[in-house]
């Protein structure tokens, strides 16, 4: 694992998200009910920014919402919770040292992960 710093835990809002351009992919970092999540910022139906969208529980699941078509995936595992989307899109580990935000970006994209404030 090669866990990265992306931000300070302040620069990303609670139950809000922040959008993080790194060398090779574009993060979306959530904050939601006391957990961070970072996932690929990418809608997998509509190909737009998924930081666009509100972050909120959608049938049971935390979520983040695509502001285009309304699909929400599930920021644990990027799994679609609803239509249009069908494909997941990628999540990555997290890990909180102080302030700081650490994503493993090298990871495959489909491990579930999130780290506790």
């Amino acid at each position: 694992m090669a866990f990265e710093r992306v931000c300070a835990l302040s620069d990303v809002p609670e139950n809000g998200s922040l959008r993080v351009e790194l060398s090779d992919i574009d993060l979306a970092v959530v904050r939601f009910e006391g957990q961070v999540y970072a996932l690929e910022d990418r809608c997998s139906h509509a190909d737009v920014p998924l930081t666009d969208g509100d972050v909120e529980i959608f049938d049971d699941a935390p979520t983040i919402e695509c502001f285009l078509h309304g699909s929400c995936f599930d920021l644990r595992t990027g799994e679609p919770t609803n239509l249009p989307a069908t494909e997941p899109v990628d999540v990555y580990p997290v890990q909180l040292d102080g302030e700081d935000v650490y994503v493993d970006t090298e990871a495959d994209g489909a491990l579930p992960a999130a780290a506790a404030n």
